[in-house]
């Protein structure tokens, strides 16, 4: 079986890294979006809402909308809601978002609605990780799903218990940066690596002087002009610098789960042999009937005879060359002949041998 290789990094046939624009290689530092969450009602389902039974606080989240809008409800009464489901909201709040500004929402049912297909979220506050209040929801929701049933017989195309609201949410509170507030701003890259770090300083004081000097492998602080608008247009200029990264060093990452092996084209091998064999256990239960002896007193009993075997298989031994480039390691794995999840164990064993010249990462 052929082994599939992703090239997590296509660069030129050389190897030798390609410029990238700063802003592909760092962020500003305070210029990130946040996370907003809401708990709220959509209302409005065709009979697909919560089993109020199973889900009581689908209940009593109606209850508390009604007397917040001016209705008693009388105690001790057994609600019985079909078209009403309880939903979590949430919302990216972008950085030097404004009040006023929309924004764009998903809605996850989260008791045991069917589909929140034509339904309605009622208003929502969205909160963000300080407990405060950013942003208000509200709207009708498009689900990309679709699903009927009958006679015990269903079938459904994508999701039904999530859907999205374009621009159903109102920024009602700003959050406050601290971009301005210092003569400084720091660029924060978004891998460490000491060798881009001195390349990104030497990049822009080669091109705007003497302003840049690296705090760490990741943070790199340069000084910029206290006005807003020419510190705009400073970070423009700063973001289309173009840099050389260091050369991405030799990495192999293994999906444990999925078998899947990504590598970089820096990974090289050293001479090693490899055998590599199968165990097989197979269990089978085999199912007979004890009879006794005619006027023994004894009755009839189903007896299970299980039955073990265990076949070991031989693995040859494959000598793998030397390899220098990433087609060489590619032709050297595919001449092992190994399942995907067997390559799992070998490139491990390879690593531990110190024939694998890379880091082995298993996500």
């Amino acid at each position: 079986m052929r082994i599939l290789v992703v090239l997590s990094l296509l660069l030129a046939c050389s190897g030798i890294a390609q410029a990238e624009k700063l802003r592909e290689l760092a962020s500003v530092g305070g210029v990130r979006q946040n996370q907003l969450v809401g708990y709220g009602l959509v209302v409005g389902l065709d009979g697909s809402g919560d089993q109020t039974t199973q889900t009581p606080f689908t209940v009593q989240s109606v209850i508390n909308m009604l007397n917040n809008l001016g209705i008693q409800v009388p105690t001790g009464g057994n609600l019985q809601l079909k078209n009403v489901a309880a939903v979590t909201v949430t919302a990216k709040l972008p950085a030097f978002a404004r009040q006023g500004q929309p924004l764009d929402i998903t809605v996850s049912s989260i008791g045991n609605a069917k589909s929140l297909r034509g339904g309605t979220l009622v208003m929502t506050p969205l909160k963000g990780a300080d407990g405060q209040i950013y942003a208000m929801a509200q709207g009708n929701l498009v689900v990309a799903g679709a699903g009927a049933s009958a006679g015990g017989s269903s079938t459904q195309i994508n999701q039904l218990a999530t859907g999205r609201i374009p621009g159903g949410a109102t920024v009602e509170r700003v959050v406050p940066n601290g971009m301005n507030d210092s003569e400084f701003v720091q660029l924060e890259l978004l891998e460490t690596d000491f060798t881009t770090a001195s390349r990104v300083v030497n990049a822009i004081n080669g091109a705007l002087g003497p302003v840049a000097s690296a705090l760490d492998g990741r943070v790199v602080q340069v000084r910029a002009p206290q006005d807003p608008n020419l510190r705009v247009t400073f970070l423009s200029r700063l973001e289309n610098i173009d840099v050389t990264p260091a050369t991405v060093g030799p990495k192999v990452i293994v999906n444990a789960r999925t078998g899947s092996v990504v590598m970089n084209q820096a990974v090289t091998l050293d001479s090693c042999a490899i055998s590599h064999g199968n165990l097989t256990i197979t269990i089978s239960a085999i199912n007979s009937v004890s009879q006794p002896a005619p006027l023994s007193g004894g009755k009839t009993k189903a007896v299970q005879n299980a039955d073990v075997q265990i076949d070991a298989d031989k693995g040859p031994i494959v000598r793998l060359p030397k390899a220098s480039s990433l087609k060489d390691v590619v032709r050297a794995l595919n001449a092992v002949g190994a399942t995907p999840q067997d390559l799992l164990a070998i490139l491990q064993a390879m690593k531990a041998a110190g024939s694998l010249k890379a880091e082995l990462e298993i996500i």
